[in-house]
């Protein structure tokens, strides 16, 4: 069973439903407009608010889910409730149905930090919310909002392992935004 949860939270994790959904809705490929990106922020940009939220919360909740069932299922295994948090995040980056080009994770990973250390998720959740309200940028708030939830994990995390996916979480965050970095830097970022 404890293999078949990691594989429960890849699937889960590459459903894609930013393409999907603009797709069905818009009639549009997200991947072909905006930043080209899957995720909340650019179907935001491409098919609207209405339409962005509804992709956010479905990407959080296919990173929830799978850890959620895990911790019900084998409560006292942490090892295997972060396997099943990182690979839910890995199929969202890495969707086996999109040929492993998916979203940035950030999303996904909330869901995840949700359940295993809900108080760094609700600190990384308003962190992102005052930088995107004060400065518009989208990945800005997404890269304080990582850093604020190792930080806060450090802290309130009821397992070690907890703290270390929020850690590892960060270091793929900073991967899938190197070109934002790089934006960042040069000040061509683009604003919300």
């Amino acid at each position: 069973m404890p293999y078949a949860l990691v594989v429960l939270g890849y699937l889960a994790g590459s459903i894609p439903f930013g393409v999907l959904l603009t797709r069905w809705l818009r009639g549009v490929d997200v991947r072909q407009k905006g930043s080209g990106n899957i995720g909340a922020t650019n179907v935001t940009r491409v098919a609207g608010k209405k339409l962005g939220a509804v992709v956010l919360l479905l990407d959080a909740l296919k990173g929830a889910l799978p850890v959620a069932l895990a911790l019900r299922l084998l409560p006292g295994q942490p090892t295997l409730h972060v396997l099943v948090g990182l690979s839910a995040v890995l199929g969202h980056v890495y969707p086996v149905w999109l040929k492993l080009h998916g979203g940035k994770g950030v999303a996904t990973a909330l869901g995840v930090l949700v359940v295993l250390v809900p108080f760094a998720a609700l600190a990384a959740a308003l962190v992102y919310a005052l930088i995107l309200a004060v400065w518009r940028v989208s990945s800005l708030g997404s890269l304080a909002a990582g850093a604020t939830a190792v930080g806060t994990s450090a802290f309130t995390a009821r397992e070690v392992e907890y703290a270390g996916l929020s850690a590892v979480l960060f270091l793929l965050m900073l991967w899938t935004h190197r070109g934002n970095i790089d934006r960042l830097v040069r000040r061509t970022e683009r604003r919300f």
